[in-house]
C-alpha cells in the first residue's frame, strides 16, 4: 500500500508536476527520485517505523522529493523552517525526537552545529535527482492510519506544539479542497508560501500535486518578481496570506501605468486566488478586485484540522466572512459550557472529520484537553450570520473581556483600518484593576503622519461603543508578526508599559 500521494502520481507520469530552479520535473521524475531517497533512508532496513526525520531545504524540487521519500520509507516527516533561527531548530528536533536531519549543502553548515548538539546526524544532500533503478528500492506498505508528519503550531498564543497527521488526515484534507476548489490537471499555481506550514504544505503544493497540476516554486517571495511570474506564466491559481496581498498591492501602485496595466491584466486568466493563515482586512479585499478583478476567497482552518470553512468557488464571497463548512467536515459553535448556540450567537468553533489530526506529539495530557466528545476545540470564536461563518478571533488573545462586556479585537482593528492616518494596527486586551481588561491598540502610522491618541479615542469612540473604544494606543514602527504574517499577540502586549487605571 502506498500513500494516496504516490498512487494518485502514477496516473499522470509524464506531466510535468514541478517547476523549479529553472528546470521541469514530471510526476516519473517525482515518483523515481522519492523512491531513491526511500531506499537510502531505509539503508537496508524493511520500514523506518515512524521514525521522525527532519529535513531542511529550500523550496524546490528536492524539497518535494526528500518529504516523499520520508513517507515512502514509513518515516514521520518533520519540515523546518529555512527562516527560523537555529534555536527554533533545536526545539523542533529535540521535541519531536528526531533521529536523523536532512540539509541541503547551501543550509548544512548552519544546521550541523545544532544537530550535533542534539546528537543527531546530519545528511547532506546537493539535489534529489531521479534515479533510472529507484524501481528496484523495496519500500514498506503504508497504511492510511500510518503516522506521516509534525507540523509544530506558530507558537503565537503558548509554546509550539507538534501536530500530528497521518496519511489519511492528510488525504482528507486534500480531497475536500480539490473538491470544494475545482482542483484540475490542467491547473497550474505558483507556490510562495512557506513550506513548515499547513498553509503551503497542503493547500498548495499536494492539492496541485494529488490533481496532476504543475506547481511552479520560487525560492522566495518578492513582490516585483511574483507580478512579473504572473505576467510569464498562464496560472490558473494563486493562494497567500494577506500580508503577500498587501505587498502586491505597494508594488503595484508603485509602479509606472503602463506596468500596472501589464500586471492586472495578468490576472484575467486566473480562475482562484484564496487568501488565508489570519484574518483578510476588508480594504485589502476591495483594492485587491481593483486591481486584479478577483474577489478573493477567504477560508478557515488551523494547522490541527487543515482546512474546515470556505467562502465558495461560485458563488457570493461577503467581506469579512469564511463562508460554510467544507465537504466532509462537521462544523459548530459552542458557548462556554459546551452548549450548541443559536445562529447569531457568539460561540467557540468546534470541528470533527477525518482531515482532524489525533495528537500533539508526545503530549498526552493536552491531547485530551484539546477534544470533547469527539469535536476538536480550536479556541477560536465565530458567529453564523446569514448563513455564513464570521471569525470574532482567538478566545485567548482576540476576544477581550472588559466590563463585563465580551468584544472581538479583529471588529475593532477593522474599524481602526479605516482611519486615514493608520497604515496597520492590531488591538490587545491588557489586565486592568478596574475594567478586567482594557482594550488597547498598536497602531503603525502612514508616513509623514503622526495621530494623537486623544484624538484618536474621540475619533473611535464616534465609531464603535464606548466599551470596544481602545483606551490605551501605542505607536510603533512594525507590529511582531510570524512568517505566515499573523500578528504575534502575546509578544505584542509586553510592548504596552504599565498602567494603573484606565477609567474614562
Amino acid at each position: 500500500m502506498e500513500p494516496g500521494l504516490v498512487k494518485q502520481a502514477r496516473q499522470h507520469p509524464d506531466r510535468t508536476a514541478v517547476l523549479a530552479e529553472s528546470a521541469r520535473f514530471s510526476y516519473r521524475d517525482l515518483l523515481r527520485a522519492s523512491a531513491g531517497v526511500a531506499g537510502r533512508l531505509l539503508h537496508g532496513a524493511a520500514d523506518l517505523e515512524e521514525k521522525r526525520v527532519a529535513f531542511l531545504l529550500p523550496p524546490g524540487f528536492s524539497h518535494v522529493a526528500i518529504q516523499w521519500g520520508i513517507w515512502r520509507a514509513g518515516g514521520i516527516a518533520v519540515p523546518l523552517c529555512i527562516a527560523h533561527p537555529p534555536p527554533e531548530w533545536e526545539y523542533v528536533i529535540r521535541d519531536s525526537g528526531a533521529c536523523l536531519v536532512v540539509a541541503h549543502k547551501s543550509l548544512a553548515e548552519r544546521i550541523r552545529p545544532v544537530a550535533l548538539g542534539c546528537d543527531v546526524a546530519v545528511a547532506v544532500i546537493e539535489d534529489a535527482s531521479p534515479e533510472p533503478d529507484s524501481a528496484s528500492v523495496r519500500l514498506p506498505s503504508i497504511p492510511p492510519s500510518r503516522r506521516a508528519m509534525i507540523v509544530y503550531t506558530s507558537g503565537t498564543t503558548s509554546r509550539p506544539k507538534g501536530v500530528v497527521s497521518t496519511h489519511g488526515n492528510l488525504q482528507a484534507q486534500i480531497e475536500t479542497l480539490v473538491q470544494a476548489w475545482g482542483w484540475q490537471p490542467q491547473d497550474r499555481i505558483l507556490h510562495v508560501l512557506p513550506l513548515h506550514h499547513v498553509h503551503g504544505i497542503v493547500n498548495v503544493l499536494c492539492c496541485a500535486l494529488w490533481s496532476g497540476a504543475i506547481c511552479e516554486m520560487l525560492p522566495g517571495f518578492e513582490a516585483g518578481q511574483v507580478w512579473e511570474r504572473f505576467v510569464r506564466s498562464p496560472l490558473t491559481l494563486f493562494m497567500a496570506v494577506p500580508t503577500v496581498y498587501s505587498r502586491l498591492i505597494a508594488a503595484w501602485e508603485d509602479a509606472p501605468p503602463s506596468r500596472r496595466k501589464v500586471w492586472s491584466q495578468a490576472c484575467a486568466g486566473m480562475r482562484l486566488m484564496v487568501s488565508g493563515s489570519t484574518a483578510l482586512p476588508v480594504h485589502v479585499l476591495e483594492k485587491w478586485q481593483r486591481i486584479s478583478g478577483h474577489r478573493l476567497l477567504e477560508r478557515y482552518g488551523m494547522t490541527e484540522i487543515g482546512m474546515a470553512l470556505s467562502n465558495p468557488l461560485e458563488g457570493e464571497r461577503r467581506a469579512g466572512y469564511v463562508g460554510t463548512p467544507l465537504p466532509g467536515v462537521e462544523v459548530r459553535l459552542v458557548d462556554d459550557q459546551g452548549k450548541p448556540v443559536e445562529c447569531g450567537t457568539p460561540g467557540e468553533i468546534q470541528v470533527k472529520g477525518p482531515g482532524v489530526f489525533g495528537e500533539y506529539w508526545r503530549r498526552p495530557e493536552e491531547t485530551r484537553a484539546a477534544f470533547t466528545d469527539g469535536w476538536f476545540r480550536t479556541g477560536d470564536v465565530a458567529v453564523v450570520e446569514k448563513g455564513s461563518y464570521r471569525i470574532l478571533g482567538r478566545r485567548s488573545v482576540d476576544i477581550i473581556k472588559t466590563g463585563g462586556f465580551k468584544v472581538s479585537a479583529l471588529e475593532i482593528e477593522e474599524v481602526l483600518r479605516t482611519h486615514p492616518d493608520i497604515a496597520e494596527c492590531a488591538v490587545v486586551g491588557l489586565p486592568d484593576r478596574e475594567w478586567g481588561e482594557c482594550v488597547a491598540a498598536a497602531l503603525v502610522p502612514r508616513s509623514g503622519r503622526s495621530p494623537s491618541p486623544e484624538r484618536l479615542r474621540l475619533w473611535a469612540k464616534a465609531r464603535l461603543a464606548v466599551y470596544k473604544a481602545p483606551q490605551r494606543f501605542l505607536r510603533m514602527d512594525s507590529l511582531p508578526r510570524n512568517l505566515m504574517g499573523k500578528v504575534n499577540k502575546r509578544e505584542l502586549a509586553k510592548q504596552f508599559p504599565p498602567e494603573e487605571s484606565t477609567a474614562s
